[in-house]
């Protein structure tokens, strides 16, 4: 079903000249100075995919105007599918999506899950509301012309064109089929996106997040998006999406757009924490006032309410990976898009989110770097540009290191979306053996969309079978989400290369589940494969599937390490006053070298200046 809004008031909203949501003053020139530091704010996805509602969006809008603005917390963004009146959890509704379209080809809120949309407003009440509390609006967007607009032939506003003059199928995203390409140079290409910002401006919109423009890289739309922002009259902040950006195109996005996306869809997994390591190292000299490299959002507090992938839970975070997370974040100075349900945050999350000391490194510090990485102790600095003071990051991302991969008893090789079938079979000797380790790593490429299946494993014996999905695992990891018996780790079906199963174990790399062999048992077999979730995405993918019958992991670490910093490599002599940003603490005076004890997993963040 698709239900198409006739506008009322149509000149006025398209002009935005209504008093309510205008801003103080016109856009200026350059975009970048829209947003000077890294935008803070609070979007939807974490907690409720592509299903929240208006009272949702208001009661986070509520919590952060009491408790968070006065941090400098201000952004509000209402994230996928909006317009679709029937979408659900754990994936999205493509069977039958009920689309809220106006007779321009351009979606508009579903009335039923944001009342105030009703009568053609939009978004307009909404951003009223939120802006009445000096918070900023937000919404999420799909790359391109919607697919039902180029059906229907719709006009394009401003054009004597209709969508299906402008659009190809080459480009669609694999992974949600409401949007085709608009392809630029076309007569009505821009008029398309004009008319869309327009459109968006008369609702009062301050933020956009562009998705499916980044990854792929989409230069052409890019710049017809910019241009639609630029010609609309309002400054709104965009942010593209999704990750990795390639780095080829970093300067492109420093010229377009405010922030870009860095990494896939991160989530609560300690893996993926870790791997962020690397990449703020590799985005590190992209980063200028206004066009920020963006690490993506925090999955903090209460996640998966009705989320695209994953259950109701608090975050799967320790409370040292949540320090981890928030000082790499601060330092690096991305921006901090909370996805928790904020009424639900705990007293420890608040604490997080407005220490001020912390968020004065993100919004003031520069010559943000990494001074140096040994092993998994890694240390950033900054400036405080006021005072000349630096501010020290230290991490301890030790790890229990496992086995090589030539030590297991089988190996599927690399398994990849060109694998073919996506998958492999799996036959492993057990004769002698008393312990099994089913193990996912990643392929080299971390750990993105690293979505694994043990496929109708088996095993035999002295004659016998026994389904291993009937057997219990002493214990079972997951590098996302949670290890699941007969579903994939993302809560759907276990489909492989375009089959679905009954049988099997859904995980995620890097994940290791360990059994008891039972008596008699003397083979496995079944099969390995790239779940369909992470198939039909445009990155990660890739894993290697092993099989241990002895423990597959090195002694483990310390529970604490010391990370030895050299005042000298911080360009400070003599002795040094040393603050703790997160407990508040003036620590003991320090000369030639500083080299503080961090919990493994964990981080701390210093100031320090000569006394």
């Amino acid at each position: 079903m698709i239900h198409s809004t006739k506008r009322i008031l149509t000149a006025l909203l398209l002009t935005g000249s209504t008093a309510t949501f205008a801003q103080k003053t016109a856009p200026t020139s350059d975009f970048h100075q829209w947003a000077p530091t890294p935008p803070m704010g609070w979007n939807s996805w974490d907690c409720y995919g592509p299903t929240v509602t208006e009272a949702e969006v208001k009661a986070n809008a509520d919590y952060m105007a009491q408790h968070l603005k006065s941090s400098g917390w201000e952004y509000v963004v209402v994230d996928i599918r909006w317009y679709v009146s029937n979408d659900k959890a754990h994936g999205y509704n493509e069977k039958d999506p009920d689309f809220n379209i106006d007779e321009y080809g351009r979606f508009v809120p579903a009335v039923n899950r944001f009342p105030s949309a009703a009568g053609g407003k939009g978004f307009k009440p909404l951003g009223d509301y939120l802006h009445a509390k000096g918070l900023k609006f937000g919404i999420h967007i799909m790359r391109g012309v919607p697919v039902v607009a180029v059906q229907r032939r719709l006009p394009i506003l401003g054009s004597k064109a209709t969508a299906a003059d402008i659009y190809a199928k080459e480009g669609q995203a694999a992974w949600l089929h409401d949007m085709y390409t608009v392809v630029a140079g076309r007569a009505g290409a821009q008029e398309y996106y004009d008319s869309l910002f327009k459109l968006y401006a008369s609702w009062g919109l301050d933020f956009v997040k562009v998705d499916d423009l980044s990854e792929p890289y989409h230069a052409p739309e890019i710049e017809m998006i910019r241009r639609a922002i630029d010609k609309s009259g309002r400054k709104i902040v965009l942010s593209m999406s999704p990750g990795e950006t390639p780095v080829a195109n970093a300067k492109h996005a420093q010229q377009h757009a405010n922030m870009w996306r860095t990494v896939g869809d991160f989530w609560d997994s300690w893996e993926q924490l870790k791997e962020h390591f690397d990449v703020c190292n590799r985005w590190n000299p992209y980063r200028q006032p206004g066009a920020w490299p963006d690490a993506d959002m925090l999955p903090m507090g209460r996640l998966g309410i009705r989320a695209e992938r994953g259950d109701d839970r608090m975050t799967r975070f320790t409370r040292d990976e949540q320090y981890t997370l928030m000082t790499l974040w601060s330092i690096f100075r991305s921006p901090l898009m909370f996805g928790g349900d904020l009424p639900s945050n705990d007293p420890f999350t608040l604490s997080l989110l407005t220490n001020k000391e912390v968020l004065n490194v993100l919004n003031t510090s520069t010559n943000n770097r990494q001074l140096f990485r040994r092993n998994d102790l890694v240390a950033w600095t900054a400036d405080d540009p006021k005072t000349g003071a630096k501010y020290l990051a230290v991490f301890n991302a030790q790890d229990q290191d496992l086995l090589p991969a030539s030590a297991a008893a089988w190996n599927s090789g690399t398994i990849s979306r060109q694998t073919p079938g996506q998958s492999k079979a799996l036959d492993v000797d057990l004769k002698g053996a008393r312990t099994l380790y089913l193990n996912v790593r990643d392929g080299g490429d971390g750990s993105a969309w690293d979505h694994a299946n043990w496929l109708a494993p088996t095993l035999t014996g002295n004659g016998k079978t026994l389904d291993l999905t009937t057997v219990p695992w002493k214990t079972a990891s997951a590098g996302w989400g949670k290890t699941t018996v007969n579903k994939s780790v993302s809560g759907g079906e276990l489909g492989v290369g375009g089959k679905t199963y009954a049988r099997g174990i859904g995980t995620h790399a890097n994940s290791i589940i360990e059994y008891e062999v039972p008596a008699g048992m003397t083979r496995l077999t079944g099969s390995v494969g790239l779940d369909q979730a992470g198939a039909m995405q445009n990155t990660g993918g890739t894993m290697q599937f092993l099989i241990f019958t002895q423990s597959p992991y090195r002694p483990a670490p310390a529970d604490s390490a010391q990370v030895r910093v050299s005042l000298r490599e911080l360009g400070l002599t003599g002795t040094c006053t040393v603050r703790d940003l997160w407990s508040g603490q003036e620590l003991a005076p320090a000369t030639g070298e500083f080299a503080p004890y961090v919990r493994r997993h964990g981080a701390k963040l210093y100031r320090i200046e000569k006394k």
